[in-house]
């Protein structure tokens, strides 16, 4: 099924095709788990939130129309599940306490303990940083990040204007580039790119 596109699979599974819906979620996993471990930044929720995604998917099987890219549907469906989370724990993302950040596991493998120490301290800074940002900057950067989706598309998936979107991730770049600002001669950390969007 490679050669086909996401809503043809969404289409098929929609007609009882269980093996399309195993390449959706084959193809999405990753970078949808990532973007919810990126908020919640407890893998137990995460776990329950990206089961409920997939749940909402499975259930939408029947309405769902290729308009938009599967995509944008998903990480639609993802980013209201991580708002609805939010509203039922009552917890402001802003609020989280920044030792408790998870994170998926780093594919940097120092060969020297120096290098290792930078990179953890780059990254700390970075997850704090990260943290920090206000909700609405967080989640476009991080739908930036991880979805793969156009300026334009991330705003249809957050309910704001293409340029709003377009500020709030301008504006969350400036604050990770100036906590980055000590090291980002040497390195990034891994999903943490700090280009700017092309417009």
């Amino acid at each position: 099924m490679g050669h086909e596109d996401d809503g043809e699979l969404m289409q098929r599974f929609a007609r009882g095709d269980l093996r399309a819906f195993e390449a959706l979620h084959s193809r999405h996993r990753t970078a949808l788990y990532r973007y919810l471990l990126r908020h919640t930044r407890d893998p137990d929720v995460t776990s329950d939130l990206f089961q409920e995604v997939w749940s909402r998917v499975i259930a939408s099987r029947a309405r769902y129309e290729p308009r938009a890219r599967f995509r944008t549907f998903l990480f639609r469906i993802a980013h209201n599940c991580y708002i609805d989370h939010c509203r039922r724990t009552a917890v402001r993302a802003e609020d989280a306490n920044v030792n408790e950040l998870a994170e998926v596991p780093s594919t940097f493998e120092p060969g020297l303990p120096e290098a290792c120490t930078e990179h953890a301290q780059t990254l700390a800074r970075y997850r704090a940083a990260l943290c920090a940002l206000p909700a609405e900057q967080r989640d476009v950067f991080l739908l930036h990040e991880e979805s793969g989706l156009s300026l334009a598309e991330i705003a249809a998936v957050t309910g704001v204007g293409v340029e709003t979107a377009k500020s709030r991730l301008r504006y969350a770049l400036s604050k990770l580039r100036r906590a980055l600002a000590p090291t980002m001669a040497r390195e990034v950390p891994h999903g943490a790119s700090v280009e700017e969007p092309g417009t």
